[in-house]
């Protein structure tokens, strides 16, 4: 038997939302439902967890979904995808203001702040997304209704999040994460002239071994996650760059790192080095300029804009687009204006 757990750290802040788990199953196994099967080497699961991943689809043998009563043969291959709840499990219902860009019975999908964090953990226990999610399911009638996390944006990226109000729709939306038929776009902007048009960032993606706090890149592969982010140039502004960055993975701080990899870190983006003036001439009144748009901006110039996913329960294809917000549209009409007046 194999047993093979892999964390799929899926959107920016995306951390151990999933795990998947490979079993090769002992040539001597009797016949065994695979609910059974699988509650026996998963004993920290429930049965009823493990049936709602079988309805899902995200229970594979040898390839193909499975419902919960198919049995195992010796040396089947099975592949289960699992939803992990956020490890803070104590959530106080909070009335925040939050933006419903949609919402249905199966799930919502939320146009994030910049600011909020979507679940407390350590040093954020108060002010989530979750705990204003929950307040809001207290007042609907289904008490039975809950926010389940689906993916994750960092604390300081707006836009677009997907969430799901049962188990079984997270786990079907967790499947397609993990099989990349999630399509998530972000809107960045980041420091120096990029030269070429589009590009693609290879490069596994790992907490950082100087600082825990951050995430490296290490092209080798000998740490951390594969990880891979395409670009598009959107608009130059000389010394910085607006791009569209499509996530095919969503390791933690994903486009953050990559981008700083590259030499082109977010603008204003303090832990990753986006803070400083990087480009640019050394004029007291370019230096006074670039100052002035970090005070507008005071976070990563990092939206998450469109977001595209195939419906858990009717199978229809749902797309949603979110404008920039003020912030950094303001920086951006900045830029706009600079370039202008430089090249007079």
């Amino acid at each position: 038997m194999i047993n093979e757990p892999e964390d799929l750290n899926l959107t920016g802040e995306e951390n151990d939302l999933y795990e998947h788990f490979r079993f090769i199953v002992d040539k001597g196994q009797a016949l065994l439902r695979i609910d059974k099967f699988l509650q026996s080497k998963l004993p920290s699961i429930s049965r009823n967890k493990i049936q709602n991943a079988a309805h899902a689809g995200s229970i594979l043998v040898n390839g193909a979904a499975i419902k919960p009563n198919h049995k195992v043969h010796p040396s089947d291959i099975i592949s289960i995808v699992l939803t992990v709840p956020p490890r803070e499990t104590d959530i106080i219902p909070e009335d925040l203001p939050i933006e419903i860009v949609y919402e249905d019975d199966e799930l919502l999908v939320v146009n994030k702040a910049a600011g909020m964090v979507v679940h407390p953990a350590h040093g954020n226990f108060n002010g989530t997304l979750l705990n204003a999610l929950l307040f809001k399911f207290l007042s609907d009638p289904n008490k039975d209704i809950k926010p389940y996390l689906v993916h994750r944006i960092d604390k300081d990226t707006s836009g677009l999040l997907l969430v799901a109000k049962n188990e079984i729709s997270q786990s079907i939306l967790a499947r397609s994460f993990f099989d990349h038929k999630v399509d998530r776009r972000y809107v960045a902007l980041v420091w120096g002239d990029i030269k070429e048009v589009e590009g693609t960032i290879h490069g596994h993606i790992g907490r950082s071994l100087r600082d825990r706090q951050m995430m490296d890149v290490f092209v080798d592969g000998s740490y951390g996650k594969e990880a891979t982010t395409h670009y598009k140039v959107i608009q130059r502004f000389n010394y910085v760059t607006l791009v569209e960055c499509i996530l095919e993975t969503g390791r933690t701080h994903q486009i953050r790192a990559h981008m700083k990899h590259i030499g082109h870190p977010l603008f204003s983006d303090a832990k990753y080095g986006g803070d400083q003036i990087l480009k640019g001439t050394t004029f007291t009144k370019y230096k006074q300029f670039v100052n002035n748009c970090f005070e507008i901006l005071p976070r990563q110039a990092l939206h998450a804009r469109t977001l595209s996913f195939v419906h858990p329960k009717t199978g229809k294809l749902m797309k949603f687009e979110s404008e920039l917000p003020d912030d950094m549209k303001q920086v951006i009409s900045k830029w706009e204006n600079y370039c202008l007046q430089d090249r007079i």
